[in-house]
């Protein structure tokens, strides 16, 4: 939403850094200006609200486009609000990795704790996320707010922001690291939210094409083409991006295409903004290792393309039965396609009234598919409901006769929605009000396919012929919400506010296709028929205070509640519709209470020029937070099995609370114009307050800390620039994380650093700048384990390696 005018008296503190990214205060700077002199030159002061989001840009001026060393570079700034706030910039970004997933490019900032098994941070089945504690599916994400849902793989209500939009059309991202604007489409929302920006297209026309080599077959290109403005304040752009890369450890290869569009019209008064996004990609997944079981084993390689190994591996009981829970499957893979639209008009009355109003849609057409052994713990007992009295070769004759088969999960999500919200400024107080509507249709099928053995399939093509359909769920969700909230500029340095979110989120969940008796495990579990509950929280207040305590220092303060609706997924979910009789569907949904949180979180800022010596600047931002979370939700296995492709019945059960308490403190210290250092560390203490009941056993919780949540990480960039050439060495340090909830296993710290460099060629003929830039992540070849699938029994976790060493040739030319 844009800036309300307020106050003049309220202070801005911008400062710049020719560092590509800073704690300070927001600021864009040429990459050919020193800090000393933007420094000392400052910037215009805009008086703003407490709450209100810092200017990263004029109102009537574009975004930056393609930072190369005759524009504008974004850095990270900290956000003159009365939370923690950081955005990381355009140029960042693509720094860290081209093409990176804007997720993961938060990965520096302090309380992010970031996994994926890929570089860029693209592969959904095995990311994962925490922000003080909470796991990514906790979180709030929206892209120019358009909500894009909770995250959870095979998301039921939006997309990953990589397949949203292509990584080099990304402008900024934003996370608030406690509580997020009041105003932010999400009802997943108890930790912090996550806010990505798209670019605006450029005033002059022109072009951008990239290429990307690298490790394992990476061959990544993106091009773009700028009209320029046209008409009256008109202005678009077109885009096209595309990758392939080879999995490290198997043979698959994973990418896709991806096109975005977007035309802006600005006048006076008035600011149109039309977006356009369609992704294809197919991501073979990379298998984590069942642990302890797994041993000495690092890596679990799927055999795809080698066929008739996998048909003889199969074959081979010794060696398929000897390999236990880690036993291989031929293939699996992430098919998704999408498309996601919106139009977005903001408007000025006045200078005091402000409205903005957003349309949406999203479609989406997803598949998780896994082709493996008929043989499988509890595939015999499944298969026997729907084929009844065959022998285990003609049950093999059934399936296409090479021991396999493919299971598949199928998605089907059209949603669309509108957020408006007025802006209103009248004495000392900005008044926003605000409310989001969405109507969200998915339907989630699981369902088995045959896999012949003389015409295999493949990952990237979709399934035909279902031998069994086995259950499909139909879910119907309204979501409403309307915000209020009040800027109070007290007096020169001192601004209060306070507000309240309304959260009313109906979801009707249908069995059109019913699980036959047998086939689920326990045999005696059943798909229930579902039928329609509410997550609805009225009032949801927030409150905050924001003191400028001298010209460079800053106080915040924040207090907020938050609550997550249920997800409206079945079978073997932690939700209410994926309890395994009608009775506990019933029960639930008269005493069954969604998940809240409470969060407390203050903090310091400072950003000071300095003349002492080789240091010319220092600035840095000082947390501490406190977190209540109630009425956690657990989906608790009724039955354990020995494979994960079948899964297992659940009961959705409180465990309690949680109590989360932690300190965040980044600084960044320039020396001089060519060097730089930043450098953040954070401590979370997330501890379960109950123990709770699995069946007729207790599972002693009360006192342990949360499982993949590290205590430490310390994270740092070291920055320098020479002219038109620049480089970045980067650190990641994660502490010890437990693996189970009961906190009997652990997966051991690791230190992760990355390096890039680059140069900008000017003066090139028809070419405005072409720039070469070179990476190398996990620079050290660190093995370890990354994303952490933890259990809540004790003495088993899963676990994905950390990709090595790779290396990465950037070409970017801009015309």
């Amino acid at each position: 939403m844009r800036l309300l005018p307020v106050s003049r008296r309220a202070a801005l503190w911008l400062f710049c850094s020719p560092l590509a990214f800073s704690t300070g205060y927001a600021a864009t700077v040429s990459k050919n200006q020193s800090t000393s002199k933007a420094a000392q030159t400052g910037a215009t002061a805009h008086a703003q609200a407490a709450d209100a989001p810092v200017v990263m840009h004029p109102r009537h001026s574009k975004g930056a486009g393609v930072a190369h060393a005759t524009e504008a570079e974004q850095i990270i700034a900290t956000g003159r609000h009365s939370r923690s706030e950081q955005t990381v910039g355009h140029a960042q970004m693509q720094r860290t990795l081209p093409g990176i997933n804007p997720i993961k490019s938060l990965q520096i900032l302090p309380g992010v704790v970031f996994n994926d098994a890929d570089p860029w941070g693209n592969n959904e089945q095995n990311s994962s996320l925490f922000i003080h504690g909470f796991a990514k599916n906790q979180l709030g994400y929206t892209l120019d707010g358009v909500p894009l849902g909770d995250q959870d793989y095979g998301n039921y209500n939006g997309l990953s922001p990589q397949r949203a939009a292509i990584s080099e059309n990304i402008a900024s991202a934003s996370v608030a690291t406690g509580a997020g604007a009041l105003g932010t489409a999400s009802t997943s929302n108890l930790g912090g939210t996550l806010q990505f920006t798209t670019q605006d297209p450029l005033h002059h026309a022109g072009g951008q094409l990239d290429q990307t080599f690298g490790s394992w077959s990476t061959f990544r290109t993106f091009a773009r083409i700028d009209t320029g403005d046209f008409g009256n304040g008109n202005s678009a752009y077109v885009s096209w991006g595309r990758q392939d890369a080879r999995a490290w450890d198997f043979a698959g290869h994973q990418g896709g295409n991806q096109v975005n569009a977007k035309f802006v019209h600005e006048d006076e008064k008035n600011k149109i903004s039309v977006f356009f996004d369609w992704s294809q990609k197919v991501e073979p997944n990379e298998d984590g290792i069942v642990m302890p079981n797994g041993g000495s084993l690092y890596v679990r390689p799927f055999m795809y393309p080698n066929f008739s190994e996998a048909v003889n591996y199969y074959k081979n009981s010794a060696d398929y039965t000897n390999a236990g829970l880690n036993y291989r499957n031929y293939y699996s893979a992430a098919q998704r396609e999408d498309y996601l639209m919106y139009t977005k008009w903001s408007h000025d009355f006045s200078k005091d009234l402000k409205w903005d109003t957003q349309i949406y849609y999203h479609h989406d057409l997803g598949e998780g598919v896994v082709a493996g052994p008929i043989t499988a713990a509890g595939l015999p007992t499944l298969f026997s409901a729907y084929f009844p009295n065959q022998s285990s070769s003609e049950l093999s004759s059934v399936f296409g006769g090479s021991g396999m088969a493919t299971r598949t999960t199928e998605y089907w999500d059209n949603r669309g929605g509108i957020t408006t919200g007025l802006h209103y400024h009248v004495g000392h107080h900005n008044i926003e009000l605000g409310g989001w509507y969405e109507r969200n249709n998915n339907t989630q099928a699981r369902r088995w396919y045959a896999l012949d053995v003389n015409n295999p399939t493949t990952p990237y093509e979709r399934q035909q012929n279902a031998l069994i359909n086995q259950y499909t769920n139909n879910f119907y969700t309204n979501t409403w919400t309307t915000h209020l909230q009040d800027t109070w500029q007290v007096s020169k340095n001192f601004a209060l506010n306070a507000g309240f979110k309304s959260e009313l989120v109906y979801t009707n969940g249908t069995l059109p296709v019913a699980a036959l008796p047998g086939s689920l495990s326990p045999k005696t579990a059943i798909t229930v028929p579902g039928g329609t509950i509410a997550s609805v929280k009225p009032f949801l207040p927030a409150f905050g205070a924001l003191w400028n305590i001298t010209s460079h220092e800053q106080w915040f303060a924040n207090i907020q509640e938050n609550m997550r609706s249920f997800e409206a997924a079945g079978y073997g979910n932690a939700t209410p519709w994926g309890v395994t009789s009608q009775q506990a569907f019933d029960d639930f949904r008269k005493h069954g209470k969604p998940e809240t949180s409470w969060t407390y979180e203050t903090g310091f800022r400072t950003n000071r020029h300095l003349d002492a010596g080789p240091l010319t600047n220092i600035s840095g931002q000082l947390e501490y937070y406190h977190v209540h979370f109630s009425n956690r939700l657990l989906a608790v296995a009724t039955t354990q099995t020995l494979s994960s492709i079948i899964g297992s019945a659940t009961t959705l059960t409180n465990v309690g609370s949680v109590s989360t308490d932690g300190m965040d403190f980044s600084f960044t210290a320039q020396f001089g114009p060519h060097f730089s250092f930043y450098n953040a560390l954070s401590y979370n203490k997330s501890v379960y307050n109950d123990n709770y009941m699995n069946g007729a056993t207790a599972v002693y919780t009360a006192g342990k800390n949360v499982a993949g949540v590290p205590d430490w990480t310390e994270k740092f960039v070291a920055s320098t620039r020479w002219g038109n050439f620049d480089a970045q060495f980067i650190g990641d340090v994660v502490g010890k994380r437990y693996t189970t909830f009961t906190n009997d296993l652990h997966a051991s710290a690791y230190a992760l650093f990355s390096l890039n460099a680059g140069y900008d060629i000017t003066g090139i003929p028809r070419i405005r700048s072409l720039r070469v830039q070179g990476n190398i992540t996990n620079l050290t070849n660190e093995k370890g384990w990354s994303t952490l699938n933890t259990n809540n029994a004790s003495g088993q976790y899963t676990a994905f390696p950390i990709a090595p060493r790779m290396y990465f040739l950037t070409l970017s030319a801009t015309f």
